[in-house]
């Protein structure tokens, strides 16, 4: 089994997330939740965490957290193994709780209010209120429906009323606990004011607006090598901090210099036997997607660079070309030979 890639530093930001066992639940009933919010609060104060949002769902936990040390994984380690031994007890259980190691990203510190964001809508993002996996997907294809007065305010109800998630102590419903650092994000959003109420006022809309429109791009999209989100500049000081066994650790080698879209497009001259002029904008060919389909597995570039790259495509119609492509290489072998061929070279660095 491949082992999470860990980039642990002094003063870092991570979102943070673990699942149940098999997906199974992880929190019963509400007095779960809040024996497990007190141990985030031990934990804060014990290895010396601001912990910036949190979200309780059923079978998993999200957290956004910030290290002062370079400690992410000792203290996620004492969180999940001090719930467990406490939950087995209590419920008579016995064996892992969670699904393998916990999962971190670390991001950029100015992705914080993006993320809080993303973080906060779970309780939502849910096919009861035509926010699930399935409509999610359709939205992305351009495919989507727009939401009527009466749904809206059921999400927004929804969103408001979750009592297991930092939302309502940003948005100034409830008190929030002693060990929750809001401050820092409502600041990113609320602007040159420096009036808590006027944050939290402007981070409800920054929220709520999104559920208007039926949420947001998820910035997991723009994650590298799965664990690092934020700028250029941050990503290639991040690469500098990464060590580890590439074969345990394939997320590593995802992290390595990448070939570039250019490359791409001239393999794809290669194979097809054309200049990408010719080609690009043809009805009905494949060659784009193929395109299309390299950018994102081998250069790692994401939706909307990608879109960008090859004309102004709106993402929501690349990954829904993708999509199509991906299904066309499972039936189409003399079409996945050559792909592959394709891939062989760009990981060998030739063109």
């Amino acid at each position: 089994m491949s082992r999470p890639l860990r980039i642990e530093v002094a003063g870092g930001w991570y979102h943070v997330t673990a699942r149940g066992n098999e997906r199974r639940a992880i929190f019963r009933d509400d007095r779960d939740r809040r024996y497990f919010l007190e141990l985030v609060g031990e934990a804060a104060e014990r290895f010396h965490l601001s912990l910036h949002a949190y979200v309780l769902m059923a079978n998993h936990y999200h957290l956004l957290v910030q290290t002062r040390e370079a400690n992410l994984s000792r203290a996620m380690q004492w969180l999940g193994v001090s719930y467990t031994v406490w939950f087995n007890r209590r419920h008579r259980r016995v064996g892992h709780l969670f699904q393998g190691r916990f999962k971190a990203v670390a991001l950029e510190e100015g992705a914080g209010a993006e993320v809080t964001r993303y973080l906060h809508l779970n309780p939502v993002r849910v096919g009861a209120l035509r926010l699930g996996k399935t409509e999610r997907a359709r939205a992305a294809a351009g495919m989507g429906e727009a939401s009527d007065a009466r749904l809206v305010a059921e999400r927004i109800k929804q969103l408001r009323s979750y009592r297991w998630c930092s939302y309502r102590a940003y948005a100034g419903l409830e008190r929030e606990p002693k060990w929750l650092a809001s401050e820092t994000v409502l600041a990113m959003v609320g602007g040159v004011s420096r009036e808590r109420k006027r944050w939290r006022q402007r981070y409800r809309a920054f929220v709520e607006e999104a559920v208007r429109e039926g949420l947001v791009e998820s910035p997991w999209e723009r994650v590298e090598g799965q664990v690092l989100l934020g700028g250029a500049e941050f990503v290639r000081r991040m690469r500098t901090l990464m060590k580890g066994n590439e074969k345990e650790q394939p997320s590593l080698r995802q992290l390595q210099n990448r070939p570039t879209l250019q490359q791409a497009v001239a393999i794809m001259e290669k194979v097809k036997q054309e200049k990408w002029e010719r080609w690009r904008d043809r009805h009905d060919d494949w060659g784009r997607d193929a395109v299309l389909y390299l950018g994102r597995r081998q250069c790692g570039l994401k939706l909307r660079q990608l879109g960008e790259a090859v004309g102004g495509i709106d993402y929501r119609s690349v990954g829904s070309a993708l999509r199509k492509f991906e299904k066309r290489l499972r039936v189409d072998r003399k079409l996945a030979n050559a792909i592959n061929e394709a891939e062989g070279h760009l990981q060998k660095g030739e063109m």
